[in-house]
Formats: structure tokens, sequence, C-alpha cells
């Protein structure tokens, strides 16, 4: 299935601008593709303010977000990738949603772990993967 962050962000979004509130979107700057003004980056993550009244040609569709903003008087186009977007949330209230790991794409935090061997007992039908998960194995 393909990832579920892009339509949450944009149903959360909008869902903060009809509330009469301002959609605040927390991103994780040090990832490849993301184009932020590094002035305000802290500590490796920028919050950008999307309301209609602070960016130009806003666009939130499944591979990023997308926008030009004044950054100290300074223009500039910004984009986002999907996978950088952290939160979205109102500024007023602090509704919104953080994300996590979504399934099936990797945690960039961590480094792929090996594959362990699976238990050789003929009855055992599923088997805790490295990552805890349960898998299937072929009994015969």
């Amino acid at each position: 299935m393909t990832p579920s962050r892009p339509y949450l962000v944009r149903a959360l979004n909008e869902w903060i601008l009809d509330n009469q509130c301002t959609p605040y979107v927390l991103v994780d700057a040090s990832l490849a593709g993301v184009q932020v003004p590094q002035d305000y980056v802290n500590q490796g993550q920028i919050v950008l303010n999307i309301s209609p009244v602070a960016v130009q040609s806003l666009l939130i569709d499944n591979e990023g977000i997308s926008f030009n903003a004044r950054f100290g008087g300074v223009p500039m186009s910004v984009y986002v990738p999907t996978v950088a977007i952290l939160a979205i949330y109102a500024k007023e209230n602090g509704q919104g949603m953080v994300f996590g790991t979504e399934a099936g794409a990797p945690d960039p935090d961590l480094p792929p772990e090996p594959p362990r061997p699976v238990k050789s007992d003929a009855s055992e039908k599923t088997a805790q993967s490295a990552s805890g998960r349960p898998s299937l194995k072929v009994v015969k």
C-alpha cells in the first residue's frame, strides 16, 4: 500500500484551517531532499507555518510539501519530502498528529539488522523476526 502520511497531512491541514487555526509542520531538516532555510534550523529540525497567509503556491502531494515564502524578508522556495514531515499541528492549541515510522518504511535512525536464523523446531509455526514482529515460515 502507499504511505498514509501525505493523505493525513492533507486532511489535517484542511481540518486545522477549517477550525480557524494555524497549521504548523515539524520537519526533519537533516534528511536528503529537504530544502528549507538553514538559518532557522534548530537541532536538525524546523517548524514551518503553512497557513495561506504565510505561504504562496502551497502544494501537498504524495511526494512532499512545496511552497514559496519569505524568511527574514528573503523569498525562498521550500520543499519537504513526505518522509521528513514529523508532525502537523495547530499553533493555537497543539492539536494534530505526530508521525512515526510507517509499516514497510525503513527507520532512518536505525541500521538494518541482519536476519536471525529461525528455530528448527518443526512444531513452531511462527517465529519472531529480528524486529520482534511475527513472521511466517514454511513447514513441510
